[in-house]
């Protein structure tokens, strides 16, 4: 364990930013973490997993801690279910695989999204009609004030859409160490609900998909809508869907008929940011090095050399040009730094 100082954190982010961490150390252990978190006490902390929900506008004037935690085992089963604990470090979409693997249902529809397994809870992240609260259990992690181990039930993280208590009021007080998923051995729960998934198996003549089959229509998709951030430096979906009274949707769509919109409930719709984004003209923009990704619009890009900076104010001028335009804000799903 060596703190290195004025590291580069290109490697660490995927938008590819060229930023510094005045300095950065690795953690490979919960006693590491404990231990750096004890001798540092009072420097400024920043946790770092795998960089796939942030854009770094600016160097990092802190300690950057590393969270590269590895391992996964069963901790628990019974006839129908298995209780899997993953540590913090595990590449999401290799769990997600491994799962698949072992037949082990629930988390085949989040295939392929970026990023590590000790962050999902803190975004509850989600995909064609799944999220991490329909089989997350708890997460272990560590008090940064105090080093103390402290669980977290699924009721105590107060889950909602890409929001958890570690984006409120237990923001930047914990390390998520390791979580615990409750997956299925029988009986899976396919979910085809959504129509490019159901279209993709249909191009196959998969008329019973697996959860294998499932996965691979997921992987397919994302992979002809989303640019690899290894080749194509991006966080994935830089915006969140907006969920909007029914009444402000009703407006909107006297305007704009083609407009798109999912139920939530009797008095909210769900409006696809994405659509807003493209109607407002900006799907396949650039601006220098900095732009939206030519095949969705939800993604913004780095084509090579961007600033942070220069991809920051081009979420805000879309941010402006849709709320102009639909009268509909949009917030940021990427944790800007």
């Amino acid at each position: 364990m060596q703190i290195q100082n004025n590291f580069s954190l290109k490697k660490y982010n995927t938008f590819g930013i060229e930023a510094k961490a005045k300095q950065f150390v690795a953690v490979h252990s919960v006693e590491e973490l404990k231990q750096i978190l004890a001798t540092h006490k009072t420097e400024a902390k920043f946790i770092l997993g795998g960089g796939s929900n942030m854009l770094l506008t600016q160097d990092i004037n802190a300690l950057v801690i590393h969270i590269d935690l590895k391992g996964k085992k069963i901790i628990k089963e019974d006839n129908d279910y298995v209780w899997v604990e993953s540590q913090a470090g595990e590449v999401w979409h290799e769990f997600v695989l491994w799962s698949i693997d072992h037949n082990l249902g629930g988390l085949e529809n989040m295939s392929l999204i970026p990023g590590n397994v000790g962050t999902t809870p803190v975004q509850n992240i989600g995909a064609y009609g799944t999220e991490i609260k329909d089989t997350f259990v708890s997460c272990n992690t560590v008090d940064i004030a105090t080093q103390e181990l402290v669980t977290f039930t699924k009721a105590e993280c107060k889950f909602g859409y890409r929001e958890s208590i570690f984006k409120q009021e237990a923001k930047d007080k914990y390390v998520i160490t390791s979580v615990v998923f409750k997956l299925t051995k029988r009986n899976h729960k396919i979910n085809t609900a959504y129509g490019d998934i159901t279209k993709e198996l249909e191009k196959n003549n998969i008329v019973t998909p697996n959860l294998k089959e499932v996965s691979n229509a997921v992987i397919a998709i994302r992979k002809s809508k989303l640019p690899d951030p290894k080749e194509l430096g991006n966080s994935g979906s830089f915006f969140k869907n907006p969920i909007i009274p029914k009444e402000l949707y009703e407006k909107a769509h006297a305007q704009f008929p083609d407009m798109p919109h999912y139920v939530v409930s009797e008095t909210e719709v769900k409006v696809p940011a994405g659509w807003l984004i493209e109607q407002a003209g900006f799907k396949g923009k650039r601006f220098g090095d900095a732009g939206i990704h030519k095949n969705q619009a939800l993604v913004l890009v780095n084509y090579g050399n961007a600033t942070g900076q220069e991809i920051f104010a081009v979420s805000k001028d879309i941010q402006a040009t849709v709320l102009n335009k639909f009268g509909i804000a949009i917030e940021a799903e990427v944790n800007v730094i």
